[in-house]
């Protein structure tokens, strides 16, 4: 199942391994004050972003195709460092593979990162959403591209 992941992904949930305990959540701390901000071209529209509803803090993605590997871009408030922290993970995971690599990320890769003994389960079910929606933004990209 691990080539299912990209390798960018798997260096994530590998740095993962090595931690212990609350490292792990010091680690998605750190992870969460790595998300850039939105490239200039999608501030004046993060309006019109996909919303991630499920998600109790107000999360914005979008995705773009480049050179045929997917980019993605998220909008989390600075004051919500956990989902911060996945969506980092999520981007710097997966941004660079090609639309049928995300679509074959396992759903359930997050919990290679052991984040689930220092984190409710609602919690870990965010990044399992962020997923859902970068697929199927993903899916909609190779629909206007046929």
């Amino acid at each position: 199942m691990t080539n299912a992941i990209p390798a960018q992904l798997q260096e994530i949930i590998d740095d993962f391994s090595y931690c212990v305990g609350q490292e792990k959540l010091e680690y998605l701390l750190e992870l969460s004050e790595q998300l850039p901000p939105l490239p200039d071209h999608l501030q004046a529209k993060s309006d019109q972003m996909e919303q991630v509803h499920e998600c109790m803090t107000p999360v914005f993605v979008e995705a773009e195709v480049k050179d045929g590997t997917m980019q993605f871009y998220f909008d989390v408030p600075v004051e919500s460092p956990t989902v911060r922290g996945f969506a980092t993970i999520m981007m710097k995971g997966v941004n660079g593979a090609t639309p049928e690599q995300v679509l074959a990320i396992p759903n359930d890769f997050y919990l290679q990162t052991g984040l689930q003994r220092v984190l409710s389960a609602q919690r870990m079910a965010g990044m399992s959403t962020f997923l859902l929606y970068m697929k199927r933004l993903t899916t909609a990209h190779l629909a206007d591209s046929a």
